[in-house]
């Protein structure tokens, strides 16, 4: 009688048996893996752009440049060098010329100045407070950046005239507003207000707290911690809202014109005398003021850049 010996157990080491362990599969699972296989081999498609490539686009952009902005500019540099340098000189040195050039300038370099303590209080309110009325005090603050220009100047000439709302408290104490340079100041701190607020309140915003309560755990006042702390962070962005308000101020016309008075030699801008000079024919003395203005605003473009990149290396981007 034959005896039957026991069932061999199973090797836990397959690979010494020679057999490998069958693997149990889920169903379905050999047509994903063969839908993958495909996917594999087949060719890679493309992704479908919504705009053309770099050599088309790039060149629509030039050519867009070249016609809107670069060629006018170009054609105003040509016709203002066309009456050499000595005449050059001569149309800018020109003493009603040399007036509107320091009219223009040194207003609006104090007004942006103005602009730049206004702008920290009203954005340090916006960004630090919660009140009722925010969010439309936010709102207001664009306003001289969606209003008209000139919509601007007639509301402004009837606030500080000497009959108006607050030109007659100012006239009774002797301090004319409309029709003097000081009218070109109030004008120009009404149009470059929003460009200081919207540069600093970001900034502002991005503030660590922690810093500033770790600062007052170490006994530093409320004015130490503002010009240790917090001002040396704003200071990039005060530069630059002071900047561009600075170069709105320059180039204001439609705001000025019906609260400056437009006295020669006093209250007299040089976008104005650019006007001016076209009406009377004088297209180069014209095309001169329009070059020098030009190179300001090279120059104020040239400063913000500059301070953006000062700004950026100082965060470590």
């Amino acid at each position: 009688m034959t005896k039957a010996h026991p069932a061999a157990a199973p090797s836990p080491f397959p690979a010494l048996t020679g057999r490998a362990p069958a693997l149990s599969r889920e169903p379905g699972e050999g047509r994903a893996d063969s839908a993958i296989s495909r996917t594999r081999a087949s060719p890679r498609r493309r992704s479908r752009r919504v705009l053309p490539g770099l050599p088309v686009t790039l060149g629509f952009t030039l050519a867009y440049l070249s016609i809107v902005v670069l060629l006018p500019l170009a054609a105003l540099v040509l016709r203002a060098s066309g009456i050499g340098w000595a005449g050059f000189v001569a149309q800018a040195a020109q003493p009603r010329v040399e007036a509107a050039f320091r009219a223009s300038f040194g207003i609006s370099f104090l007004t942006a100045t103005f602009d730049v303590g206004l702008g920290l209080l009203v954005a340090w309110v916006l960004v630090r407070y919660r009140f009722w009325g925010r969010r439309l005090l936010d709102a207001l603050v664009d306003l001289p950046i969606a209003l008209p220009t000139a919509v601007a100047g007639i509301a402004l000439t009837e606030l500080y005239a000497e009959t108006g709302w607050f030109g007659a408290p100012l006239a009774a104490l002797g301090i004319p507003v409309a029709f003097t340079p000081l009218g070109i100041g109030v004008a120009l701190a009404f149009v470059g207000l929003p460009f200081v607020v919207r540069a600093v309140e970001p900034v502002l915003a991005d503030l660590d707290r922690d810093v500033e309560e770790a600062a007052a755990t170490l006994g530093a006042t409320s004015w130490q911690i503002f010009r240790r702390v917090i001002l040396p962070a704003l200071w990039p962005a005060l530069l630059t809202g002071f900047t561009l308000a600075f170069g709105r101020g320059i180039g204001e016309y439609g705001s000025v014109i019906f609260i400056a008075g437009n006295v020669p030699g006093l209250s007299e801008i040089v976008p104005l005398l650019i006007v001016v000079k076209l009406e009377q024919f004088d297209v180069l003395g014209a095309s001169v003021l329009g070059s020098l203005m030009l190179v300001a605003s090279f120059a104020i473009m040239l400063a913000i850049n500059g301070l953006q990149y000062w700004n950026r290396h100082r965060r470590g981007h």
